[in-house]
């Protein structure tokens, strides 16, 4: 199988050797029950095409996965009736990532659920948001 890893516990579900509970497939890619649900209903949305993370999926990977990832929100909308949603991808070690295979949590979030994500804005010196802001726009020139 092209752009497989054999040791990608996502590569293997991808081609039918582990189990997974699949929701949704297409020709790019497959939608799986998260086997560490944070909610009722969370959902991994994941590439057939072997991706590392964020910065190593092909643009067009990454349009198809964020399609089905939405394809798969208004299914549980109307399954579910979730109070909203959050989509998280984590790249890198520093940010969470634990299984090396692009793929976005589509999470339904319930009023009461248990779920507390780790941030929590407290806004911060404009000045310093200008500069970051002209740092990045300009790739890190100076």
């Amino acid at each position: 199988m092209p752009g497989r890893d054999p040791t990608c516990i996502f590569c293997a579900i991808v081609a039918g050797e582990a189990p997974a509970e699949v929701l949704d497939e297409d020709e790019h890619t497959v939608t799986l029950m998260d086997i560490n649900p944070a909610t009722k209903g969370h959902a991994l949305v994941i590439p057939r095409e072997h991706s590392e993370d964020l910065l190593a999926i092909s643009e067009e990977d990454l349009r198809h996965t964020a399609v089905a990832a939405q394809r798969i929100a208004k299914r549980m909308e109307r399954a579910l009736e979730p109070d909203g949603f959050n989509l998280i991808n984590a790249c890198r070690v520093a940010a969470w990532q634990t299984v090396f295979h692009f793929h976005i949590h589509v999470i339904p979030r319930y009023e009461d659920d248990p779920l507390k994500l780790p941030w929590i804005p407290r806004g911060a010196d404009m000045d310093e948001i200008a500069s970051i802001a002209a740092t990045i726009r300009n790739g890190g020139q100076s």
